[in-house]
């Protein structure tokens, strides 16, 4: 049973999984079921699953982005669960396409991304960043990993098919620097960061379509007896 997927790709390319807040993008994610035992899984595509643990822990941090107060209302519940089991489905897709083009990361990728993270905080408050969330390193670590492959697969398969053509850069920047006068904010090379951004939004314009392709190559298995038991139905 396929579901419709959730947009999770609303910021730029590079930082497109975080969704906007970091507990937004804490979700356990999918594993080797070979992992899991016993656990009755979720969602199942191909190799990757999501057990239903996976998403019960996913969803009370999911909750913590709510007001208390419309927690107390079971139908915007059931909706925060929808919108999650629709994001952990297509990450489940993604993943699932990262294992056919043999995409991964390196322990160094991910220290690397892991100190631009720490950059941005002060002394340890990133540390407690987490802990204040219930959310521990190692689960924040293996969700990053997750992030870093998926943004792989979108370079892979739509953002490195994007073409620019000279016209477009010329509208670009007689309409965003010329006119008004400034020149572009970086000391790259103004042509080339101007390409950047003009392939970042085709990219983002195009993911809804794309994404919709993508899903049809895959089969989605959603565990409707489990799904029961959460949803209460």
């Amino acid at each position: 049973m396929m579901y419709k997927c959730a947009d999770i790709f609303p910021e730029t390319i590079r930082i497109i999984l975080i969704i906007v807040i970091m507990k937004a993008m804490l979700l356990t994610g999918c594993t080797d079921p070979r992992s899991k035992g016993d656990e009755a899984y979720l969602i199942r595509v191909g190799g990757s699953i999501i057990t239903v643990p996976d998403f019960n822990k996913a969803l009370e941090i999911a909750k913590t982005a709510y007001p208390h107060n419309s927690l107390q209302n079971p139908d915007a519940t059931k909706a925060i669960q929808l919108r999650l089991l629709d994001q952990m489905t297509e990450e489940a897709i993604f993943l699932e396409r990262a294992r056919e083009l043999d995409i991964s990361v390196s322990d160094d990728e991910i220290e690397k991304e892991i100190a631009k993270f720490k950059g941005d905080y002060p002394d340890d408050v990133f540390e407690k960043t987490l802990l204040e969330n219930a959310i521990s390193y190692n689960s924040w670590k293996k969700r990053l990993k997750a992030r870093l492959i998926i943004e792989k697969v979108v370079k892979n398969d739509l953002e490195e098919k994007i073409t620019i053509t000279p016209e477009e850069i010329k509208k670009y920047y007689e309409e965003n620097y010329k006119n008004k006068n400034i020149k572009p904010d970086s000391v790259e090379d103004p042509e080339e960061l101007i390409i950047k951004r003009l392939r970042r939004k085709k990219t983002e314009e195009a993911y809804n379509d794309w994404i919709k392709e993508i899903q049809k190559n895959y089969t989605v298995d959603i565990n409707q007896e489990q799904w029961k038991k959460i949803a209460g139905s």
